[in-house]
C-alpha cells in the first residue's frame, strides 16, 4: 500500500472501513472484529450501561492501520468511533494527535466516504494564485 496522509476509517461494530486519501489515490482496508458484538439493550435498575466495548485486538488492528497517516478523520454511526478516539490517544498518544475528528454517519457508501473525506480535508480543491480558494 502506499504511504497518504489522509486516513478515513468508518467503523461500526461489526466493522472498520480504513481509507487512505492522496493526491495519488485512494487505498482501501476492511477489518472485521473476530467475533462480533451484538448490541444490548439497558435493563432496567441494573448497574451495567448495556453497552457493550469493542475487542481491544479489533481496535489494535485499526490503529496499525491508520498509525502512519498525518491526519485521521473517525466517522461512524455509533459509540465505537469515540471508543476507537479513546483507544487510539490512550495507546498511541503520538497518533492519537493526529485524530483531526470524530464526527457521526450513519451508513454511507464508500463513494460517500472518500467524496466526505476530500471535502473535509479540501483535497482537489482550486486555489487561485492568490492563496484564496
Amino acid at each position: 500500500m502506499q504511504h497518504h496522509f489522509h486516513a478515513i476509517v468508518w467503523l461500526d461494530h461489526l466493522q472498520a472501513r480504513i481509507f487512505h486519501l492522496g493526491l495519488s489515490g485512494t487505498d482501501e482496508i476492511t477489518l472485521h472484529p473476530q467475533m462480533p458484538t451484538r448490541h444490548i439493550h439497558h435493563k432496567a435498575n441494573s448497574i451495567a450501561s448495556g453497552h457493550v466495548h469493542e475487542s481491544a485486538e479489533y481496535l489494535r488492528q485499526i490503529l496499525d492501520a491508520v498509525s502512519d497517516a498525518g491526519e485521521i478523520l473517525i466517522l461512524g454511526p455509533s459509540g465505537a468511533k469515540t471508543e476507537l478516539a479513546k483507544y487510539i490517544r490512550e495507546q498511541n498518544p503520538t497518533v492519537g494527535g493526529r485524530i483531526v475528528a470524530v464526527e457521526p454517519a450513519d451508513h454511507p457508501t464508500d463513494g460517500e466516504i472518500v467524496a466526505y473525506a476530500k471535502r473535509h480535508f479540501k483535497i482537489g480543491v482550486v486555489r487561485s494564485a492568490a492563496g484564496h480558494r
